[in-house]
């Protein structure tokens, strides 16, 4: 597969790139193989990354919104198209915290405040909300315990957002979900929605999207341990 991108330049073998110059103390031969092997697959890696936003990008119109949804906002009710702002571009994240859950989601939350961090700079090119179906009081407590400076809570309790746009049934449990919007004059329509679940995950892989939207993640992978198999992130972990 190649983007219009990729077929607009020539791009050198992954291979060459990959022949590092650099070395770090005590390295063996062996290391310095096995490392710029690696780097190639990480060029590689790299450039399909690329090619899949760029098919992304490159998606058809999807279907016009069905109708212009009411949340409660932190500041009052607000509607889908008063989300946008003054941008023409809006992501959702469906955060798992229903009105049956005592806590919100710990891997949810986990990603939400790394999104947090970098919301001011997000905000500079799109707009963003955070959006569950729990009473809106139950969401700013939880803003206002977690420390949250930046996002932007919605209660979509009274409104079927969740079941339209996060697959979820109001009746079972939550959903994390991904949504990209686009706004022209006064059309909505839908443009992305994560797809990938634990029914497209390979065995013994967790049900993660592509790329992988958690830093946690990321961070992780980088480790001889990767991810671990026995533990989750916590909504709290004691002081030592």
């Amino acid at each position: 597969m190649t983007s219009t991108a990729d077929s607009a330049r020539t791009l050198k073998p992954a291979v060459d790139l990959a022949q590092s110059t650099r070395r770090f103390p005590g390295e063996s031969a062996l290391y310095r193989r096995a490392r710029n092997a690696l780097l190639a697959e990480e060029i590689e890696l790299r450039r399909h990354i690329e090619r899949v936003a760029a098919r992304r990008r490159a998606l058809p119109p999807g279907g016009d919104v069905p109708e212009n949804y009411r949340f409660e906002g932190e500041y009052g009710p607000t509607t889908l198209r008063q989300m946008f702002g003054e941008h023409d571009t809006l992501v959702t994240y469906n955060w798992m915290f229903g009105p049956k859950r005592s806590r919100p989601c710990p891997m949810c939350t986990s990603l939400l405040t790394a999104l947090d961090g970098e919301m001011a700079d997000i905000l500079q090119r799109v707009a963003f909300a955070v959006i569950a179906r729990s009473p809106l009081e139950r969401l700013t407590a939880f803003k206002k315990e977690r420390g949250w400076r930046h996002l932007r809570l919605y209660s979509s309790g009274g409104n079927t957002f969740n079941r339209d746009y996060a697959d979820e049934d109001p009746e079972g449990d939550d959903n994390p979900a991904f949504n990209v919007f686009f706004r022209s004059g006064d059309t909505v329509r839908h443009f992305w929605g994560d797809e990938m679940g634990p029914l497209t995950a390979d065995p013994g892989d967790d049900p993660r999207g592509a790329p992988d939207p958690m830093p946690l993640w990321t961070i992780l992978d980088m480790t001889p341990g990767g991810r671990g198999a026995d533990w989750y992130p916590k909504l709290e972990y004691a002081v030592k």
